[in-house]
């Protein structure tokens, strides 16, 4: 089943709104580089088009009526955002799904040290990577500093022009014989991918008859405390993130890509954000929660696994129909659900590890996925046949360009996403996303036309189903 490349369909007033949903798509990849970052874009946003906080329902004394718009963040990481529709909650809500975590470098508790007059941050790396990937490119810091007394002091270094940027270091070629011998996932070991943090030491105190220790680290620690009031013990109460320096650019000499870090899973999360928050009247309640700790078995409080949007569902259902275990039960397993999450592109210089008729192309629109997993569908969500129909009338029903795709061949390896968790409830639920080149590397590649029909598509799976 051959699919036309979507570009040659487009009219000019197909392009200007592409270009529209790209622009905005680019600005919140610059903006939301961390899960508390991309929380905050989404609150703001939301905000501005009239929903109002759950707490703030809550409050209000009233019932919630077709119409109202509402969100609940979980952390600070987490959020969930619904408008309600015509009919009642227990009919089962249309759910957009993604995640906003993303594959990185995080500063461990006990990080500051210095070695032979180089300050280093110890670190720990988050999701699946290339470790040697992350070598000598210009790296920022993103996150916050939680104080004792309560105060949250938030950190961005690296992404001004004028700020200064990070780097972990690599063995010069000259001397890495023996390095270059290693396999892939050796040549950089976990332990050695400490940030390079500083390097000039603490002037000298002429009424101190020694000099400092550790000097350089010392100068680190006296500039964190001009900068950010803190001291060294407030890294056990910080999650600083590391993540590539820079901003999202227009790729390809025709300007039709998008490159930039984060996007598994941010393309389908902002796209999924931009639709929910276009979407005028809704017959069955919409919700687009978007989620923490994918990356990593989507497990703690925020991650899918949490009871987060049960009881947020069970909020809902006490502000419109009154509390009931029963109906909150029915919403659920009565719920449709697109978990999206990013698909892996063809990749011609790569071309041995796809089956190409079962392949996602760039061009050719949103990916769904069937079943995900890994193998003999190992740690899949495998969607209905009837569902599937269902999702191809919704899209045809709005002109969305659409394919079907898998994950690489059979045998060669797998991934999965948050669908088999909420298809625990019942509901159904089928993966779907963007294409993308050099998944889960630090400057990952999409198409602009597939941003775009994704956006059509999560709109479309709203209004429709």
């Amino acid at each position: 089943m051959d699919r036309d490349n979507v570009w040659t369909t487009y009219n000019d007033e197909n392009l200007e709104e592409l270009q529209r949903i790209n622009e905005s798509y680019k600005s919140c990849l610059d903006e939301g580089k961390t899960e508390r970052e991309c929380v905050k874009i989404a609150v703001r946003k939301a905000r501005e088009r009239g929903y109002q906080s759950l707490e703030e329902a809550m409050a209000s004394g009233r019932k919630l009526q077709a119409g109202d718009k509402v969100y609940a963040v979980c952390m600070g990481k987490s959020i969930a955002m619904f408008q309600i529709g015509e009919q009642p909650l227990e009919n089962g809500l249309n759910i957009l799904g993604a995640h906003i975590d993303s594959p990185r470098i995080d500063v461990k508790q006990n990080p500051l040290y210095e070695n032979e007059e180089l300050a280093y941050l110890d670190t720990h790396y988050y999701g699946g990577i290339k470790k040697y990937q992350w070598v000598t490119i210009p790296l920022a810091l993103h996150g916050v500093i939680a104080k004792k007394d309560g105060t949250i002091v938030e950190v961005n270094i690296g992404e001004k022009e004028d700020d200064p940027v990070f780097v972990i270091t690599d063995l010069l070629v000259h001397l890495a014989a023996q390095q270059m011998e290693k396999k892939a996932n050796a040549v950089i070991e976990g332990e050695k991918l400490d940030l390079l943090f500083g390097s000039q030491p603490l002037a000298k105190n002429p009424n101190l008859e020694k000099e400092e220790k550790d000097a350089v680290k010392a100068n680190i620690l006296k500039l964190l405390e001009e900068y950010y009031g803190m001291e060294e013990e407030d890294f056990v109460s910080a999650e600083l993130e590391i993540v590539p320096a820079g901003r999202a650019r227009d790729c390809g000499i025709d300007r039709s890509m998008v490159m930039a870090y984060g996007q598994d899973d941010r393309v389908c999360a902002f796209t999924s954000l931009f639709a929910m928050l276009d979407v005028e009247h809704v017959d069955r309640t919409a919700c687009c929660i978007l989620v923490d700790k994918e990356e990593i078995g989507s497990v703690g409080a925020t991650g899918m696994h949490s009871r987060f949007f049960e009881n947020v569902v069970a909020e809902l259902v006490a502000l419109t129909a009154g509390e009931s275990d029963l109906k909150v039960r029915r919403a659920l397993q009565n719920s449709k659900m697109l978990s999206s999450d990013v698909s892996a592109a063809f990749d011609p210089m790569y071309a041995e590890a796809f089956e190409k008729r079962s392949t996602a192309f760039f061009g050719k629109g949103l990916v769904f996925n069937k079943f995900t997993g890994s193998r003999g569908k190992s740690g899949s969500n495998d969607a209905n046949a009837e569902y599937l129909a269902q999702i191809r009338r919704a899209m045809d029903a709005q002109n969305v360009a659409y394919q079907f795709a898998e994950l690489g061949k059979v045998d060669v390896g797998g991934g999965g996403t948050i669908a088999y968790i909420m298809a625990n409830y019942g509901m159904e639920v089928i993966d779907s996303g963007v294409a993308v080149l050099s998944m889960h590397a630090p400057w990952e590649v999409t198409s602009k036309a597939d941003i775009y029909e994704a956006y059509k598509g999560y709109k479309a799976f709203i209004e429709e189903i």
